[in-house]
């Protein structure tokens, strides 16, 4: 029963109104008509996963057979006319090899002489054939008559005469009967099997569209790299000479290719461009070509060899270079030891998976890229291993000051920590007294040519904020800059210029490098020049050079936070595949704790080397008590590198005016007297301990008075 509702209610309240309030039924739901009902169901059912697979599973395997009779019908025609070699001769006519297009117009001038001489036989084949059916009929019957004779003598019935030949007669008939029986199940099944066999064909090579291969397919994730895809991957990357080329080689494509061998996790594959097409045009399109072979952009490399038109390309198994290396043998061998002249430290693996490992004999060293990338880490690996070598000494200015080279306190003689001016301008003198060093060296080396001198490793990390420092000195010499007076510039161009040759070697990192804050003519005195992630072209040639980015090098498009520790090398020191100007190494990465165990058996080949901490210049210091502290643990030192350990110590206050005479002077003042030692004038680390205690005793009595 439907109706309105009405309340009738009173209030009490007499000044109230009484209200009426109509609440309407709701209308009924009207029914959804038969037609849209079925029409839903029917989209349902059509676009449902299932349906689209099934029907993807029909056309698959329904085109496979028109596929595969595709394939049947032109391996016919290739094995009955002259069409493969002409394509195979066209193919190398395009590429511009005409020693092998001749080969192939050769072989099929002579496939065509051979088809003739076939045709003409054909000729005369109908008589020889009907006169070798006549023969052989004739020898048949003679040879059963003669052997029904033989058989007719031996049993003396003259009827076995005929029995052999009635016998073959028999046999004929009954294969006669077996074909009657067969012949109608034969032409029944028979299409059948034909069909089955042009599916099998069409399957093997997945004769379909695209769209009606399986998921698995259609995607082509992880496919393996086959002449096929390259050559289609090439052909689609949008260089017309090049596509046009490969559309007049036919199928014969592959002919481009060298052979596909597997590099270490991934492939390396020749190709060899046609003419008219420039190996930059590929270069340029390396994301492209990546796509086109169903990789990442990061997993192709393209790398230009020594053979004209010619790229080589590494294609990486999918997802192989998101796997970590292993750990360094720095920390699983704790056997290792390093030698600076003929060793290599192992610094990590190729894209091969083959390890490498790097030559730091007499090469200067600089490590550029982004910030947080694994600079520092890369670098520091390196003077690990070396620091292994007990006769390479260190002096190191770490300009971020984060504690990252702290391990190196023990080994390093010099270790400047902090990222202030006042470290910068340390780390400046400390390069200056390495020119020094190298100059005292040079001196010495032309006195006496067969001298050998210990390797001295100067290393700045963040080597930028020196370069960048806006303080100028008394001298009116600013410390930062790239102009010929800078101090920190021309230090590191004079170590450049003649350290190597005295074992005075320059080490750098450096982020983020510009023209302002990596000079050209400082990072082009580098040998070893590496770079992680860079964010353009330019600075990438500015890390490595004209020459190894025009062959391939490419740190810009290394990918940033998820390649780091991956370097792009350019140095002699390494081995590089033969042709390439570069190689891309994925660093181990030595953590911090692990750093600090290789840097303690570093120390235990050392016996102990006293660190110099620079300190305020401006503070009073205790000169025989800063002498104890230069010697360290040695049971002597040089009176020459005490000097030079002081200087490096306060260069405010062990400046030029300490000489060998002053030094001499303090120490005789406290009763101690250098010593020769094989005709070198030495300081003794016991008798200066013995006169800081008899100097601390004479002060404490003093005192008590």
């Amino acid at each position: 029963m439907s109706g309105n509702v009405v309340h009738l209610h009173k209030d009490t309240d007499p000044s109230a109104v009484t209200t009426l309030t109509v609440v309407p039924d709701p209308a009924p739901a009207r029914p959804v008509p038969l037609w849209v009902r079925s029409g839903r169901a029917i989209r349902t059912a059509i676009t449902h996963e299932t349906t689209k697979t099934t029907a993807r599973a029909i056309a698959r395997h329904t085109l496979y057979v028109a596929g595969g009779a595709r394939i049947a019908a032109k391996r016919t025609w290739d094995g009955r006319t002259a069409s493969r070699y002409e394509r195979m001769f066209r193919a190398a006519e395009a590429a511009g090899n005409h020693e092998i297009a001749a080969e192939w117009e050769e072989r099929g001038q002579h496939f065509r002489e051979a088809r003739h001489r076939r045709r003409m036989d054909l000729l005369h084949s109908p008589v020889d054939a009907a006169k070798g059916a006549a023969v052989s009929a004739g020898m048949g019957v003679g040879s059963l008559v003669a052997l029904g004779a033989v058989m007719a003598i031996a049993t003396k019935d003259v009827t076995q005469v005929v029995t052999p030949l009635m016998a073959t007669i028999e046999f004929i008939n009954l294969l006669i009967t077996i074909v009657q029986v067969v012949w109608g199940p034969a032409l029944a099944i028979g299409p059948f099997l034909a069909l089955l066999a042009l599916w099998a064909v069409g399957s093997k090579q997945q004769a379909a569209p695209a769209w009606a291969l399986p998921e698995n397919v259609r995607s082509s994730e992880g496919e393996p790299i086959t002449p096929s895809i390259v050559v289609k991957a090439l052909r689609d990357l949008g260089v017309p000479a090049l596509r046009n080329a490969i559309k007049e080689m036919g199928d014969a494509g592959a002919s481009m290719l060298g052979p596909i061998r597997i590099a270490g996790c991934g492939v390396e594959v020749d190709v060899t461009l046609p003419s008219g097409v420039a190996t930059n045009e590929v270069q340029q399109r390396r994301r492209k070509l990546a796509e086109n072979l169903t990789r990442h952009e990061h997993e192709v490399f393209i790398t230009i060899p020594e053979a004209a038109r010619t790229v080589r390309l590494w294609i990486a198994d999918s997802g192989a270079l998101d796997e970590p290396i292993g750990p360094s043998p720095l920390v699983t061998d704790a056997t290792m030891t390093a030698n600076y002249k003929t060793g290599k430290a192992p610094w990590g693996q190729d894209l091969r998976g083959d390890a490498a490992a790097i030559s730091l004999y007499q090469r200067h060293l600089l490590v550029t890229g982004l910030s947080n990338q694994g600079k520092t880490a890369s670098l520091r690996a390196l003077a690990l291993w070396l620091a292994l070598d007990r006769s390479v000494q260190f002096w190191i200015a770490d300009l971020k000051g984060i504690g990252d080279w702290a391990m190196f306190d023990g080994i390093a003689q010099v270790l400047i920590e902090g990222p202030s001016d006042d470290h910068v301008i340390q780390a400046t003198e400390m390069v200056e007294d390495a020119v020094e060093e190298m100059n005292r060296r040079i001196e010495a080396r032309r006195n006496d040519p067969t001298i050998v001198f210990e390797p001295l490793i100067v290393l700045v990390d963040e080597a930028q904020l020196a370069f960048m420092c806006p303080v100028v000195g008394d001298d009116k010499r600013p410390y930062g800059g790239s102009k010929a007076t800078s101090r920190y510039f021309m230090a590191v161009r004079k170590i450049h210029n003649q350290g190597r040759a005295v074992d005075v070697l320059m080490w750098q990192g450096t982020q983020d490098p510009t023209d302002q804050n990596l000079p050209k003519l400082v990072r082009e005195g580098a040998h070893t020049r590496a770079s992680l992630v860079l964010g353009t072209e330019s600075q990438a040639r500015m890390a490595l050079g004209d020459k190894a980015v025009d062959g391939g090098a490419a740190p810009h498009l290394l990918r940033q936070g998820l390649d780091k520790g991956t370097l792009v090398v350019a140095s002699d020191g390494i081995t590089i595949p033969a042709g390439q100007a570069s190689i891309t190494v994925r660093t181990h990465f030595i953590d911090d704790d692990p750093a600090k165990e290789v840097a303690d058996r570093a120390k235990a080949l050392r016996n102990g080397v006293a660190t110099l901490r620079v300190v305020d210049q401006g503070e009073e210091r205790d000169a025989l008590a800063d002498v104890a502290a230069v010697i360290g643990d040695a049971p002597r030192l040089r009176t020459n590198e005490v000097l030079k350990r002081l200087h490096a110590l306060a260069p405010g206050i062990y400046g030029d005016q300490w000489t060998n005479d002053r030094l001499k002077a303090l120490l005789e003042s406290h009763g101690v007297e250098p010593k020769k030692s094989h005709g070198v004038m030495v300081v003794h680390r016991d008798h200066v301990l013995r006169a800081l205690t008899n100097r601390d005793a004479d002060g404490s009595a003093s005192a008590s008075r």
